[in-house]
């Protein structure tokens, strides 16, 4: 019998595998910042894009049981929160939107490939207003803040995150293989953030360090997934 394993491309942080490799999953990600390629504690990451890594990924959904893949190509170049640059991106790289629904569309068919329930996610972006992908479900961090325990505190960027992800960030997901939204367990926004989140309002520009913060996937939505998806698994 094969090993039940997840995958998670363009996945940097791993967070959103945590609860399935703490309970026995084995967790593929896939990202070019992992640097090189190994084993580590559960999970197996894959240094490189979808692309240059695709021998791998082959190789792995031979070796195990694929229950679950989640995809979160990035949304630098996409999302509408930075309307102001598209038309110098364009300028800059005609290709740039091509570029990026490009990884979207790997990640979409990797987990039609696997044949289980699958997501591929972004903020608020130009995917929403085409016809290719479909209408996103949508949802925001703090519905899922009480997956979490307590005033739970972020374990890579408490500075910036809200305990218990008490935060708004509203974001689509395009899905597939039977994936709907488990069910929401919402936590209280402070007032002064009810309309934007103050990690938002601090991480501006285009380090890679604050990419990866605004990115980060949000622990209580994960675990509200591993825990409707994760059933009968092992």
């Amino acid at each position: 019998m094969k090993k039940k394993a997840i995958l998670s491309l363009c996945d940097y942080t791993g967070l959103f595998c945590a609860d399935w490799v703490d309970a026995g999953f084995e967790a593929i990600l896939v990202d070019p910042q992992h640097g090189k390629t190994r084993k580590e504690k559960g999970y197996i990451k894959l240094a490189g894009t979808i692309v240059e890594c695709s021998g791998l990924i082959r190789q792995f959904m031979d070796k195990f049981e694929i229950v679950f893949v989640a995809g979160f190509p990035p949304c630098t170049d996409v999302a509408v929160s930075g309307t102001r640059h598209f038309e110098s991106k364009i300028k800059n790289d005609a290709l740039v939107w091509a570029k990026s629904v490009m990884v979207a569309e790997q990640c979409r068919m990797i987990g039609l490939i696997c044949g289980c329930p699958w997501f591929f996610e972004n903020p608020v972006s130009i995917f929403a207003n085409h016809e290719l992908f479909g209408k996103p479900q949508y949802f925001h961090p703090f519905e899922y803040g009480g997956y979490l325990e307590g005033k739970e505190k972020h374990p890579l960027y408490s500075e910036w995150i809200n305990d218990s992800d008490a935060y708004t960030k509203k974001t689509g997901l395009w899905c597939g293989g039977g994936f709907e939204l488990p069910e929401k367990r919402p936590v209280t926004v402070p007032d002064d953030e009810a309309g934007k989140s103050k990690q938002y309002s601090q991480l501006g520009g285009d380090s890679l360090k604050t990419k990866n913060i605004r990115s980060a996937t949000p622990r209580g939505f994960s675990r509200a997934v591993f825990e409707k998806y994760s059933v009968d698994k092992l």
